[in-house]
């Protein structure tokens, strides 16, 4: 975000005779030589007096003396110093109460975060020993650490976010009070769990997220369902790498070093969370007699305890459930291949199948035959537009009812195997298949 456009916010608090600093995750990251992320600014003007100065403003927070400010294109969080007094309900405080910088900033999370940056001259003013920290790289809470995560229970999930995107380690004392604290995690709502977690996974450090939910002990609170992937064994000669814990950690990393959508990344996680529950020691070999429709349904759970919308539930319930599809690629008819493809998901299905394969056998058959349909294809649409419509399989004569739908298809699946190159063609196809089954073919 513009930092030129915030030093013009800036300024006017300023020239109205408050004192102001650019706080946070973007003092953090400019010390660290990394770009973008919003710019928060605190201020000694209340609220009300950042109301009176802009034109456009939101309140976002007007209890805690939080206004968006708009300018331009932009949109920049105001905040006024504050110290929190109290523990309301374990993610805010019963009252705040007006304070100087110094107080402000010793009530925030992580040293990294207690920076304070002049707007104008760039020099960073460090009263919680955050510099140290950023070149130790260290993520140690600010104070007592047992308290600051009893003020805010979401912390704990952040203290793991800043860690595992930044590579930094865990202060021990921090790490110890995170892991003391894990249920307070129960008092935050699942909309604020998801967003720490949609932020872990999507980054390309989202196996080391997981591994450190897993050491503090927070995993069991937010996803105790991957929790229980430990010490689940799987067949060695389709896993030679391990327990099912050990694949869902490599095939969250094979989905590569770049951010990838959240619900990726929920579906490559929750891929084979039905395992567990139908973990079973036959006479041949273990197996996990329907895993997917089991998995599709606890991530479907999953995603409505932490509150995802219509949309990305549907989107990381398909990926769980049609993961396993790619095994019948070889063998499939070339309709049913073009419409496997054609599906909304199926290039984030087909992110999450070579991450499956390379965290197991590492075999990828359906690759070339996926390949070979785009080529052959190029640039004709996996299932273009039919030669057929209801209204010409009832004028060929055939009764209104189930029939007309499973013409339609069939219709469909010779256009897409080139069986009907043209409207002509299926129209002469519709009129013999109407007399075989009896109708009155019409033309």
């Amino acid at each position: 975000m513009s930092r030129e456009a915030a030093r013009t916010v800036a300024r006017r608090l300023r020239d109205a005779g408050h004192e102001v600093v650019f706080a946070g995750g973007a003092v953090r990251d400019r010390l660290l030589g990394r770009t973008g992320g919003d710019v928060d600014i605190a201020t000694s003007a209340s609220a009300d007096e950042v109301v009176a100065l802009f034109d456009r403003t939101v309140p976002v927070g007007e209890s805690f003396g939080v206004v968006k400010v708009l300018a331009g294109d932009l949109a920049f969080d105001v905040a006024t110093f504050r110290t929190d007094v109290g523990i309301a309900d374990g993610r805010h405080p019963e009252r705040v109460e007006p304070a100087t910088l110094e107080e402000d900033v010793r009530r925030r999370d992580f040293t990294i975060n207690g920076l304070v940056e002049d707007p104008f001259t760039g020099e960073v003013t460090d009263l919680v020993g955050g510099r140290a920290d950023l070149e130790a790289r260290v993520v140690r809470a600010i104070g007592d650490p047992a308290l600051r995560f009893r003020e805010d229970a979401l912390r704990l999930l952040r203290g793991v976010r800043f860690a595992s995107l930044l590579g930094f380690e865990l202060d021990p004392a921090t790490e110890d009070a995170m892991r003391a604290g894990a249920d307070g995690l129960r008092r935050v709502s699942g909309e604020r769990v998801r967003d720490e977690l949609s932020k872990m996974l999507a980054a390309g450090t989202r196996r080391r997220a997981v591994e450190l939910l897993d050491r503090t002990e927070l995993l069991p609170r937010v996803l105790p369902e991957i929790s229980a992937m430990h010490g689940v064994e799987q067949p060695p000669q389709y896993h030679p790498e391990g327990d099912v814990w050990i694949h869902t950690l490599l095939a969250i990393e094979a989905l590569g070093p770049d951010p990838v959508s959240a619900e990726l990344a929920f579906g490559t996680l929750l891929h084979d969370v039905g395992k567990p529950p139908t973990f079973r020691r036959a006479p041949d070999r273990i197996r996990f007699d329907g895993h997917v429709e089991v998995g599709a349904d606890m991530a479907e759970d999953i995603c409505r305890r932490l509150r995802m919308s219509r949309a990305s539930t549907r989107r990381v319930v398909a990926l769980v459930e049609d993961h396993l599809q790619f095994m019948n690629v070889p063998k499939m008819r070339a309709a049913t291949l073009r419409r496997f493809m054609a599906q909304e998901h199926f290039d984030e299905l087909l992110h999450l199948y070579r991450a499956d394969c390379a965290a197991s056998h590492g075999e990828t058959t359906a690759l070339p035959v996926i390949e070979a349909m785009r080529e052959q294809l190029a640039e004709e649409a996996l299932v273009p537009a039919p030669w057929l419509v209801g209204r010409d399989v009832l004028d060929a004569g055939i009764a209104p009812g189930p029939q007309v739908g499973e013409v339609l298809r069939e219709a469909l699946d010779r256009q897409l195997e080139g069986a009907l190159p043209d409207r002509d063609a299926a129209l002469a196809w519709l009129r013999e298949e109407a007399a075989r089954r009896g109708g009155d073919a019409r033309d």
